[in-house]
């Protein structure tokens, strides 16, 4: 009884901890300063300094834990903050939320320090993150009975199965599996991009521009969502050994490419050229059909793949993280929401790395080392920038004293 009680103060005592109290807080913070170091890194290796020996390989190493270590974080710091105010229930926090962070380090811990310890060994603890973000997931939207939100739980499944895909790929030395699994999981992120960016997007520039929210357009949602959906399956198919024709493929990269322009030019992205939270959102969302519309051209064979996948990683997917990390960052202190001083830099680094990694590389390959470096310090400025500005109030009370 006694043992229980202890157990129950300590559990209070996290809880009254600024950073335990959403998981928007250790996630934002952690996947920032994780995405620098792992960019420095990334970096030294390009210039021939090995710093690590990780799990796989660098090369492996990289795919991996910008996936899996730092844009899983951000999902779930994202998912398990927005689930509190979709459902009305109260999310993860204090010691559960602790000890989830504690499962997401122990994995990047042993991926990048394997220790000599069984590969199988590695991945069981590496895999076990996102099963639990979907379980809380889960419990908070069934009990709620919000089953719009259920959309999330097969994507956090999926990338779960894309992550064990290439772990597999790792034990079984089946190199192919890896890039197709590495692919998926992208896929997969962009779907949640697609998502995500629908519901908030055109509804915080009508709300911050004073003008009207455009009326979404049934048809066209249909296709935006359904087209990615499909990009998803088909990839899946890739995955698992399923032979599809390259026009195919192509076809549908193209079709989801114009159906998502199509939809981002309906909310008035034009307007919102005065505030970087805002242009930043429309610029990374600009980058789904440009990664996806490049893709297609890969497919048709006229570049490299991993040009595409890096317009959708670094235009898309981090530069949509940033600004949403630094919005969420200050709303959820109970902040006002104002682009801070080098934010709209930082967004601005993140969109030109993308340029430079992805159209200008595929354009002029042969300065492909100048777009590599470039692209990795505009990364790492920009990410610098937000710790620079965020680290004190994740780590500090609501400013109205509420909790959360």
């Amino acid at each position: 009884m006694q043992s229980t009680s202890s157990s129950s103060v300590r559990s209070s005592t996290l809880s009254r901890l600024p950073v335990a109290r959403l998981a928007f807080r250790p996630f934002f913070l952690l996947a920032a300063l994780f995405s620098v170091l792992a960019m420095g890194v990334w970096f030294a290796f390009w210039h021939g300094d090995i710093l690590l020996r990780p799990h796989g390989g660098l090369m492996f190493w990289h795919q991996h834990e910008m996936l899996f270590g730092f844009a899983a974080a951000v999902v779930a710091g994202f998912l398990l903050t927005a689930v509190q105010n979709w459902t009305g229930l109260p999310s993860l926090r204090g010691a559960p939320l602790l000890g989830l962070v504690g499962v997401w380090l122990a994995g990047r811990l042993l991926m990048a320090f394997p220790m000599g310890l069984p590969a199988w060994l590695l991945a069981l603890v590496d895999l076990a993150f996102l099963p639990l973000v979907a379980l809380v997931m889960a419990r908070l939207v069934i009990t709620a009975r919000r089953w719009r939100n259920l959309i999330f739980l097969p994507a956090l499944t999926l990338l779960s199965i894309a992550n064990l895909a290439m772990h597999l790929g790792v034990i079984y030395g089946d190199a192919g599996l890896i890039r197709e699994a590495g692919y998926l999981a992208v896929l997969l992120v962009t779907l949640l991009m697609v998502v995500v960016g629908g519901r908030v997007i055109a509804m915080f520039t009508a709300n911050r521009l004073g003008r009207p929210k455009p009326a979404p357009v049934p048809a066209l949602e249909t296709l935006a969502l359904g087209s990615t959906l499909t990009l998803v399956v088909a990839q899946l198919l890739v995955m698992l050994g399923v032979s599809l024709p390259a026009a195919l493929v192509a076809g549908l990269m193209v079709l989801s490419a114009v159906a998502n322009a199509v939809r981002l030019m309906r909310w008035g992205g034009l307007h919102s050229w005065r505030e970087p939270l805002l242009w930043g959102l429309h610029g990374s969302y600009a980058f789904i059909p440009v990664g996806l519309g490049m893709w297609a051209l890969a497919e048709l064979g006229m570049f490299r793949a991993e040009l595409a996948v890096h317009a959708l990683t670094i235009g898309g997917m981090g530069t949509m993280m940033l600004a949403m990390m630094s919005r969420v960052s200050l709303g959820h202190t109970a902040r006002p929401i104002r682009t801070l001083p080098g934010i709209g830099v930082a967004l601005g680094l993140m969109l030109a790395g993308a340029v430079l990694r992805s159209p200008v590389l595929a354009m002029f390959p042969q300065i492909t080392h100048w777009t590599y470096n470039l692209s990795i310090l505009f990364w790492c400025l920009a990410f610098m920038i937000f710790l620079f500005h965020y680290t004190v109030p994740l780590f500090t009370p609501r400013t109205d004293g509420k909790d959360g």
